[in-house]
């Protein structure tokens, strides 16, 4: 069985971990099979952008021993995530005569249409990472999906251009070459947590997707079925950590054992609390704990409510916010953002696979299990190719993507 499959691998490189899932997908079909899981400290990043290229190349190294000795599979290309606030998205439109003959729309047309509506729109120091068609016109024909095969003279396009800043991109790809991987494909992190936790119907009705890393939280709306907005926030879980250390006065490895062991919202007063570190047990006031959790969360989705406005959607998700990410391991986070956000609020687990389950059911392995999903389309296209390439070529990668193994 194993043999007549496809490995998938999917590498979430995030400021302070990277985590890696490596599955296979049957030659019949069906969700992908997770066969190796694993998860290492990084180092040499900064906000989600590389500073130094050989601390994610030390981790993902390292990652790779550990996923390639439980799978038995020998890693040589995978999706990676990238971050941070050069990652953006921007609306785009353009128009072109069809070229063919009888007038029958191509690939080709759509291709052309495409690079029409991004010219001007994207800087050359931006690389696109995706464009997601929103609708179609031809000769006057109103909201058409999919133009192809169509008879027409004028083809125009509304879509949403999702591009990050080229040295980010490329100092990334670096340090997955530096441990001997090459990048078959890089997705915004927050598109890769979309992929393993939302379901159709949230996307048509309109949602959310907030996907709280470490040094980020990562914003991508969905309407009608499509990416509509994008964006990323500089905020994140290392954040209230460092709260954490300055206002307990205490070391921030202290701190984020205290995040990770008393972080809430709500909840009975429990006093002073003790918490064990290294074999040493601290003693800290859990509502002096409350109040710098809360203070900073505050402040995060003060920044996300603002995304919304900006893309008119604050208050207006039928289908609210879906919080993921590391970050999102909180006590009573979801009611939290419910209040802030005036929005239904839910944290969620990747979905959508099979096998190692327990290993990967948690928010922080979202991106990386989306990440491996979107390997197992991308390599049926020819892996190493840039995603608006074989967007071209399926009518919108990611938005394709974000429909499947659901």
């Amino acid at each position: 069985m194993q043999e007549q499959s496809r490995y998938i691998v999917g590498i979430d490189v995030g400021t302070k971990n990277v985590r890696c899932v490596v599955g296979y997908r049957d030659t019949m079909g069906g969700s992908p099979k997770i066969i190796g899981v694993g998860a290492v400290k990084n180092t040499g990043m900064r906000k989600g952008v590389v500073t130094n290229l050989t601390g994610p190349a030390a981790a993902i190294d390292a990652v790779l021993e550990i996923v390639e000795k439980m799978s038995g599979h020998q890693v040589h290309n995978a999706v990676l995530s990238v971050n941070g606030s050069h990652i953006i998205s921007t609306k785009a439109d353009g128009m072109i005569t069809v070229g063919t003959v009888n007038n029958e729309v191509t690939h080709d047309d759509v291709e052309r249409l495409e690079d029409v509506a991004t010219t001007g729109k994207v800087p050359q120091n931006r690389d696109i990472l995706d464009i997601v068609a929103h609708s179609y016109k031809l000769d006057g024909q109103d909201n058409i999906k999919d133009p192809i095969g169509m008879n027409g003279v004028r083809l125009e396009i509304k879509a949403n251009i999702v591009s990050g800043l080229s040295p980010h991109i490329a100092n990334l790809r670096k340090s997955a070459e530096m441990a001997k991987v090459e990048a078959s494909a890089v997705i915004p992190s927050v598109l890769a947590s979309a992929q393993a936790v939302l379901n159709e119907n949230q996307k048509e009705n309109g949602v959310a997707v907030l996907d709280i890393g470490a040094a980020t939280t990562g914003v991508a709306g969905f309407e009608e079925g499509d990416l509509q907005y994008l964006s990323v926030i500089p905020l994140g879980g290392q954040n209230v950590t460092n709260d954490l250390a300055i206002g307990l006065k205490t070391d921030p490895e202290i701190a984020e054992t205290v995040k990770l062991a008393q972080a809430r919202f709500g909840g009975e007063a429990l006093g002073v609390v003790d918490i064990k570190h290294e074999k040493k047990t601290y003693r800290f006031d859990q509502a002096e704990i409350d109040e710098i959790v809360e203070a900073r969360y505050e402040e995060i989705f003060e920044a996300v409510a603002k995304e919304l406005k900006k893309a008119g959607r604050l208050g207006k998700l039928p289908s609210g916010v879906v919080l993921t990410g590391g970050g999102a391991n909180v006590k009573n986070l979801a009611e939290f953002a419910k209040e802030q956000l005036s929005v239904a609020a839910q944290v969620a687990l990747p979905v959508g696979y099979t096998g190692v389950s327990e290993d990967v059911k948690k928010p922080e392995f979202a991106a990386a299990v989306g990440l491996m999903m979107i390997d197992s389309f991308n390599s049926a296209y020819g892996g190493g190719q840039k995603i608006h390439d074989i967007a071209h070529k399926t009518d919108g990668f990611l938005k394709k993507l974000l429909s499947r193994f659901k």
